[in-house]
């Protein structure tokens, strides 16, 4: 029985042009577009230089057996350019995943970032090494490499369902998943969504936002407003 210990060679692709669009779109714009249900957990946060734009790239999703890279490392020989590696390491904090040397040989192969739920080290080599990394943080003990494990089969990373070839995107605020048969919908919802957020800031930051939405909230709620002091 192959199950749990298998690779898939092949994924479902959505067009580079798709991925790329999403390249300067604010993360937190796209998920607002997509009710707010698409954003990775926020204990999976950047842990390398930010740099021009979003990372975005399309799932190689890995599903590890906790604190053990084997099935990562046949991941990194299979990467495509343009690749974000997704491991479901099942929440292990105990190994890192990745270090220097393997980070190396994956950026040779034109992959677009990392996100991993568990640790990685060798940060002061990668923190400028020009490849995101989204890791819950870093330490010095490394991984086995004994399996089981599966590649490019639906997982689970950060409490969000990742399937391969999904689009990913992160930012400094974090990474969001958008599943490849919504993209395109996704898209121009979050073109329009950005456009709006923009002319918000700006009434924001000359002082001239429409702030009466929040009363009306309040008393769709039934919250009572009361002109005194709270009773002592």
């Amino acid at each position: 029985m192959s199950v749990g210990f298998r690779v898939y060679t092949k994924r479902n692709l959505p067009p580079q042009e798709l991925v790329e669009a999403f390249r300067h779109i604010p993360a937190s714009n796209i998920a607002d577009t997509m009710n707010r249900l698409c954003a990775i957990h926020s204990d999976i946060r950047l842990m390398t230089k930010p740099g021009d734009g979003n990372m975005v790239g399309v799932a190689l999703t890995v599903k590890a057996r906790p604190g053990d890279n084997l099935m990562l490392h046949k991941a990194l020989n299979m990467i495509e350019p343009g690749d974000v590696i997704v491991v479901s390491n099942e929440g292990d904090r105990s190994q890192s995943l990745m270090g220097e040397v393997m980070a190396a040989y994956a950026k040779s192969r034109g992959v677009a970032g990392f996100v991993f739920d568990g640790p990685m080290r060798d940060i002061d080599s990668l923190y400028d090494g020009g490849v995101p990394f989204y890791a819950t943080g870093t330490t010095p003990g490394g991984p086995f490499k004994e399996g089981p494990g599966e590649i490019n089969v639906p997982i689970a990373c950060g409490g969000i369902m990742v399937n391969p070839g999904d689009i990913i995107v992160g930012d400094p605020d974090g990474v969001i998943v958008i599943p490849r048969q919504d993209a395109e919908r996704v898209l121009e919802a979050a073109r329009k969504f950005m456009e709006q957020d923009q002319n918000k800031l700006k009434a924001a930051q000359e002082g001239h936002a429409k702030r009466d939405w929040v009363d009306k909230k309040l008393e769709e709620k039934g919250c009572e407003i009361i002109d005194d002091v709270y009773p002592a």
